[in-house]
């Protein structure tokens, strides 16, 4: 069986979280990383929130072998061309 990891975006992740959690997935043998696609919660207090697709470019950049990728993404954020286009990008990356 294959464990993924999923967390909320939006509820206090910055850079140095991003990155020790996503290293530690790989290192721990998680089959996966996956994010939704959140700016801000629903109530305050606003925290810190990565947005989606940057925080997968730095996945493609820096792991070698778990998947990752969104759990939604939904097109009220992005046009979908747009959305198409840097799933693409991601993917070329990976």
């Amino acid at each position: 069986m294959d464990i993924a990891i999923m967390i909320e975006g939006q509820n206090g992740l910055n850079w140095p979280r991003w990155q020790r959690l996503a290293l530690a997935v790989e290192a721990l043998g998680f089959a996966g990383l996956y994010r939704s696609d959140h700016y801000t919660n629903a109530s305050a207090p606003d925290r810190d929130s990565l947005e989606l697709w940057v925080s997968l470019t730095w996945l493609a950049d820096h792991t070698r072998r778990i998947q990752f990728g969104p759990l939604v993404t939904p097109v009220s954020f992005r046009h979908p061309t747009l959305t198409a286009r840097m799933a693409s990008a991601v993917d070329d990356l990976s």
